[in-house]
């Protein structure tokens, strides 16, 4: 299967703070916050969305096509993706700006607070997918992962006209796209995958009804934290997939990400739509309990034996041949 995967590709600055960021938030002042956390830990890590997933995939043994802009500092995180099973190929480099920078300070409860500097995805914008299916001989799917704005619009619109079809991931860029953009993200959209939050601001964004977003999609897939994930679509029933239970919890950067790279996994590997949700859920629970986005490693026979242990030995069977 012909994955390519647009969207960021950055460093992340990673901050632990050991208090609760609500009981520094005064409700009748919340106009006017200053606020600074003397944080526990820094850790920087490789990150960005795009390349967090293409590296999840790398890890399922499926090879993907990382799509997005960097500046000229990527070489040694290119070096370490390639090393891991992405294909870098297509990925631009800028001549005139840094790579994006992702700062985050998550607090006891798991709350996060974060900032992110474009850099060189800004440009993002000029890439076209066209010569990237030219030198695959198509592609068979396009993930349009949060980006620079005008990258994900293009990226859509091209995925449209060239019958491509696409996983729309609007994440964070929900809240800075106003609602005509999103609804050229949305629309047509074989797979649209949503947090809770999100699926809320998402409706609240497009002026569309649930079941309007349902006509307009194949499946829409929300991720519903230590719930796991709701499966919709017009045509089936709702599914719902919990995932396995966590052994220790960790930095929650990047699960998400790995979610969507084991559910891709699964539909390289022709597996079920359910099937795949699963295998995204355990490999989202093995990344929580990692602290980075990209520190985890997979060895197939306990990760088959942590499958099997939360959805069945016969499910754990389809997968085994995926990891082998």
């Amino acid at each position: 299967m012909r994955i390519a995967v647009t969207g960021s590709i950055a460093t992340d600055h990673l901050m632990a703070y050991p208090g609760r960021f609500a009981e520094q938030l005064i409700a009748d002042q919340l106009e006017q916050v200053s606020l600074s956390f003397l944080v526990d830990d820094l850790q920087v890590r490789r990150g960005g969305i795009a390349a967090n997933i293409t590296f999840g995939l790398g890890q399922l043994g499926t090879t993907s096509v990382l799509v997005g802009s960097v500046g000229e500092d990527f070489e040694e995180y290119r070096a370490w993706l390639e090393r891991h099973g992405v294909d870098t190929k297509s990925v631009r480099v800028s001549g005139t700006k840094h790579t994006a920078r992702f700062l985050c300070t998550t607090d006891q409860d798991l709350n996060q607070i974060a900032s992110f500097y474009a850099g060189a995805m800004q440009e993002a914008r000029e890439i076209e997918l066209k010569p990237i299916a030219d030198r695959l001989g198509g592609l068979d799917i396009v993930v349009i992962s949060p980006n620079d704005p005008e990258a994900m619009v293009r990226h859509t619109q091209e995925c449209r006209d060239r019958g491509y079809k696409f996983l729309a991931d609007p994440g964070q860029q929900l809240a800075r796209m106003g609602g005509e953009d999103i609804r050229k993200l949305v629309g047509d959209a074989e797979y649209l995958f949503t947090n809770e939050y999100e699926h809320s601001l998402l409706l609240q964004s497009t002026g569309w009804s649930h079941a309007e977003v349902l006509d307009r999609v194949g499946m829409w897939l929300t991720s519903l934290g230590p719930k796991g994930v709701k499966i919709e679509s017009k045509s089936a029933p709702t599914i719902e997939v919990a995932p396995p239970q966590e052994q220790r919890k960790g930095d929650p950067t990047g699960v998400g990400d790995a979610l969507r790279a084991g559910f891709l996994a699964g539909l390289a590997g022709e597996l079920s739509l359910e099937r795949s949700v699963q295998l995204g859920c355990t490999l989202a629970t093995v990344s929580l309990e990692t602290d980075g986005p990209q520190e985890y490693v997979i060895e197939p026979g306990s990760f088959v034996e942590r499958f099997a242990g939360a959805y069945g030995e016969e499910a754990a069977a389809e997968i085994r041949s995926l990891l082998s």
